[in-house]
């Protein structure tokens, strides 16, 4: 008995834990947000557009994991976007397995939207291009992912607060953003392509010979984030919407070597086009969550 006792304390630990953490962030605030976004390498800067901001480094918000990586502004923004005046959360930049974090950590942030009330959430990232058909810098709306990361952030005893033991994944990606991301991008005149994202480890980046092995059992981009995130929050029933910046062309794919330089140079050229669509699409995802203006 006293050891399902301890077992049960165990399991409950992180609800409380994420449920304490976003109690911290919204008494900072008087906005409920319910749209959330992850931004990931070089492609903060849509967070520093926004109205009635409050800005929290994750190095002040408990229990928050620390970013460590360039290109990572590592804070939690909350305001409105000027034009819609919708309300959302913004993450500037995250952590990843790389850093020396679990997955469960890596995917911790997620629970403490989820917990603040979000109910629809962009991620974004960085990503080495496979498909040829990608250009350097391209927008790629995300229809699946493959996880290679060799664990899982739900792996544990788990807390039906949190969310079902065995969630579906079969819509990991929400299709009426993908469609609604489409659209918007058409009207701003932006090519964008969707593409199913790998998911490594990391740090180093792949050799020529694993980009054949992902090409080959269908990927299209591959990177080291993304995917510990979205498992939690479709485990938390938050719907997503994925957006990949393909920063340069996967290793083997041109005779180069790839740099993290790279990466942080080619998310700048396309910054503008990348805030737009995101400025575009966050309304669509507003009304599939009934958000009202606050």
């Amino acid at each position: 008995m006293a050891a399902k006792r301890k077992t049960a304390a165990k399991r409950s630990a992180e609800f409380l834990r994420a449920s304490r953490t976003a109690k911290f962030i919204l008494a900072k605030t008087k906005l409920r947000p319910a749209i959330g976004l992850v931004l990931g390498s070089g492609l903060g800067a849509f967070a520093d557009e926004l109205s009635s901001a409050t800005r929290i480094p994750y190095t002040k918000i408990p229990d928050f994991p620390r970013s460590t990586v360039a290109g990572h502004a590592g804070q939690l923004v909350i305001g409105k976007l000027d034009d819609s005046k919708i309300p959302v959360a913004v993450m500037q930049g995250r952590v990843h397995l790389y850093e020396g974090y679990s997955s469960r950590e890596v995917a911790f942030p997620m629970r403490v939207l989820g917990r603040m009330g979000i109910r629809a959430v962009i991620v974004t990232n960085a990503a080495g291009a496979i498909n040829r058909d990608y250009s350097q810098g391209a927008l790629v709306i995300l229809r699946d992912h493959i996880n290679l990361q060799g664990t899982n952030p739900l792996i544990g005893p788990n807390d039906e607060n949190c969310g079902p033991r065995f969630p579906d994944m079969s819509q990991a990606y929400h299709k009426p953003f993908r469609e609604s991301a489409f659209i918007e991008a058409k009207r701003l005149g932006i090519e964008v392509h969707e593409g199913v994202y790998a998911a490594m480890t990391g740090p180093s980046f792949e050799t020529p010979a694993e980009i054949r092995c992902l090409k080959t059992i269908g990927a299209d981009l591959v990177g080291m984030s993304t995917v510990p995130e979205v498992i939690v929050a479709r485990q938390m029933g938050i719907r997503v919407c994925g957006i990949s910046c393909a920063t340069n062309m996967a290793a083997g794919v041109l005779d180069q070597p790839l740099t993290h330089e790279e990466v942080i140079e080619t998310t700048a050229r396309v910054q503008r086009q990348f805030v737009a669509l995101l400025r575009a699409v966050i309304p669509h995802l507003a009304a599939d969550v009934g958000t009202a203006r606050q």
